[in-house]
C-alpha cells in the first residue's frame, strides 16, 4: 500500500467546500475529502488563509493533471509533492 496524497489549494473556504462536494461526482472519490485551513506565514487574518483539500490516493488512481485542472475551476491548483 502506498501513502500517496494529493493536496489541492484553494483561495477561500467556499471554493474548497464546493470542490470537495464535486470530487465524488468527478473522480469517484468515496472517502470524504479533508478540508484544512492553512494560514500564510505571519498572518493572523482568516482572509489571508488558503484552504486545502487533502486526498489519499493509495492505489494511485487519480490523475495529477486532471486534479490540477479540476482545482483550477475554483482558481486553485494541485501542490507538487
Amino acid at each position: 500500500m502506498n501513502d500517496v496524497r494529493h493536496v489541492l489549494v484553494f483561495p477561500d473556504r467556499d471554493a474548497a467546500q464546493e470542490a470537495a462536494e464535486a470530487l465524488g461526482d468527478r473522480f469517484g472519490v468515496d472517502e470524504e475529502p479533508r478540508i484544512v485551513r492553512d494560514a500564510l506565514a505571519g498572518e493572523d487574518d482568516a482572509e489571508d488563509a488558503q484552504w486545502l483539500i487533502v486526498l489519499a490516493d493509495e492505489d494511485e488512481e487519480l490523475d495529477p493533471a486532471a486534479l490540477d485542472g479540476f482545482a483550477g475551476e475554483w482558481d486553485g491548483w494541485r501542490e507538487e509533492p
